[in-house]
C-alpha cells in the first residue's frame, strides 16, 4: 500500500481552508442569525456548531439578545480534518486521532492516545497500540503490532525525504523510535526502547541505541511475539 506522495500532501496542505470548528452554547434573549452555522433546539437554548471566525462577530453583533454562551474548540486555523471513521472495517478505541488521508486496512486496532498523521497507512489486521506515533506517510504492512508509545517517524518536507516503511509481520517494541528513511523487514522485532537508525533486515531481532541486529528470529521468539487474533475480531 503506498503512502501519499508528499506534493500530494503540501498540495492538499496549501489549498485547504484554516479552520477553527466550534460547538456553542446559547441562551437566547431575542432572535439571533447564526448565518451559515448548523443550529440544534427550540425555545431560548441553541446548540450551534460553525467556524469561529465566522461565529465570534455575530456573538459581539448580537450580544443584546443572548443572555449566555459558551464555547467548546478543541483546534485553531487547522487544515486536516479528522478521519471519518464511520466507514472503516477496523477496531478505533477512543482517544486515538486519525487525520484525513489516513489508510486503515480491515481489522486493523488503533487504540487509546494513537496518533495517525496525514499520508499514513496501517495494513490489514495490524494493531497500533496505545500512545503510538505514526507521522505523515509512515507505512505499516499487514498483521503488526506497533508497541505503547512508538514513534515512526514522519516526513512531508523536504519533499524528497523516504518514509518509514515497516514491512509485514513485524513487532515494533513499546517506546521504540524509528526515524524517517528506514524499513524494517518483514518478520523481524523491534526491541523496546530501540532507536532504528538504519534498515533492519526480513526475519531480524534488532536492539539497542542506535539498533543492531542482534539475532535472526527463531522459533522462540516467534512464540513470544505472536499476535493474537481474537483481539483483531469485530
Amino acid at each position: 500500500m503506498p503512502s501519499m506522495d508528499p506534493q500530494e500532501i503540501a498540495t492538499y496542505l496549501a489549498a485547504a481552508p484554516k479552520r477553527t470548528p466550534v460547538k456553542l452554547y446559547v441562551s437566547l434573549a431575542g432572535p439571533v442569525d447564526f448565518g451559515s452555522a448548523r443550529v440544534f433546539g427550540e425555545g431560548s437554548s441553541r446548540i450551534v456548531f460553525g467556524d469561529w471566525e465566522e461565529l465570534s462577530p455575530i456573538l459581539e453583533t448580537s450580544a443584546g439578545s443572548i443572555r449566555d454562551w459558551v464555547v467548546e474548540s478543541d483546534r485553531r486555523n487547522s487544515a486536516v480534518p479528522l478521519l471519518d471513521l464511520k466507514g472503516l472495517k477496523a477496531r478505533i478505541e477512543p482517544g486515538a486521532i486519525l487525520r484525513e488521508g489516513v489508510e486503515v486496512g480491515e481489522g486493523a486496532v488503533v487504540m487509546m492516545g494513537a496518533v495517525l498523521n496525514i499520508g499514513a497507512v496501517v495494513g490489514r489486521r495490524t494493531m497500533v497500540d496505545m500512545g503510538a506515533v505514526l507521522g505523515a506517510r509512515a507505512t505499516v504492512g499487514e498483521d503488526c503490532h506497533i508497541g505503547a508509545g512508538a514513534v515512526l517517524a514522519g516526513v512531508v518536507e523536504p519533499p524528497s525525504a523516504v518514509p518509514v516503511v515497516v514491512e509485514d509481520r513485524v513487532l515494533i517494541g513499546a517506546n521504540a523510535v524509528v526515524l524517517e528513511g528506514v524499513r524494517v523487514g518483514a518478520d523481524s522485532v523491534v526491541a523496546a526502547g530501540a532507536v532504528v537508525l538504519s534498515d533492519i533486515p526480513p526475519h531480524s531481532v534488532a536492539a539497542g541505541s542506535p539498533a543492531r541486529v542482534v539475532k535472526r528470529k527463531d522459533a522462540r521468539t516467534a512464540e513470544k511475539t505472536a499476535l493474537v487474533d481474537a483481539l483483531r475480531t469485530l
